[in-house]
């Protein structure tokens, strides 16, 4: 079921009501953010369209019932966000997300959509470069603001849910971190990154300026080869730099 911003939803985990924003909150200020949703539910799919529409700094460019209907799309609207569902026909959320972010030197920002935080498949399409995701049940003024703050250039972590993802899965990166050959002081930044903690919250944290977390934050994502931060905290858990049930 889709929240609205006045109706009840139902009562979620404390982690999954609400994502860790790793920024500043993005307001409507400036050109609408244009959105492409992407859901093979006609009527899940109808009812975002519908209540996501009417949000101030949001504009609908379009939709897509499968994967390649979203890349097909994105190539032709340019929107700024893809609201993408994981499991659809023809071809996932998943690949659509990989295909979507090598064929673009400018893509859009994707932020998975999906009913269960716990699902394989958000991993997964988080490890292909999706910058957060948002279960399909919060009210819709939540998910608003993650596509707001996707589309301002931060991301949306759940860190409970991303632990317990991730500790469910077999190690896939384990030889990133060594390749990457990390600073000690990076190493400390990505594990702050892995709890959620925002830029200017590692940087109190670590007592060093902004700008100097900045270019940590710049040189883990380099050296990992990550699309995005919420995929380098993906990278750190699946590494075991990162352990389920680390709080920093």
């Amino acid at each position: 079921m889709i929240g609205s911003g006045t109706s009840a939803a139902p009562t979620p985990s404390p982690d999954a009501s609400t994502a860790i924003v790793t920024g500043a909150a993005a307001g409507p200020v400036g050109p609408p953010v244009t959105l492409l949703i992407a859901d093979d539910d006609e009527v899940t799919r109808s009812g975002l369209r519908t209540l996501l529409a009417v949000q101030p700094g949001i504009t609908v460019v379009g939709e897509a019932a499968d994967g390649v209907e979203a890349v097909e799309q994105a190539r032709g609207l340019r929107p700024d966000v893809v609201l993408m569902d994981v499991r659809m026909p023809r071809c996932n959320g998943i690949e659509a997300t990989r295909r979507l972010l090598a064929e673009s030197d400018e893509p859009p920002k994707v932020v998975v959509i999906t009913t269960f935080e716990n699902d394989d498949y958000v991993t997964a399409a988080l490890s292909a470069g999706a910058s957060g995701f948002v279960l399909k049940r919060l009210p819709v003024r939540q998910i608003t603001e993650a596509v707001r703050v996707v589309a301002a250039g931060e991301a949306i972590l759940f860190p409970t849910a991303l632990r317990r993802m991730v500790a469910a899965r077999p190690l896939h990166s384990s030889k990133a971190l060594p390749k990457a050959s990390l600073t000690g002081r990076e190493e400390g930044v990505l594990r702050l990154m892995a709890t959620g903690l925002s830029n200017p919250e590692i940087a109190q944290s670590l007592t060093v300026s902004l700008e100097t977390v900045k270019t940590h934050v710049g040189n883990v994502l380099t050296k990992l080869g990550a699309q995005n931060r919420t995929h380098a905290v993906v990278i750190a858990y699946e590494s075991g730099l990162v352990v389920p049930g680390f709080t920093g």
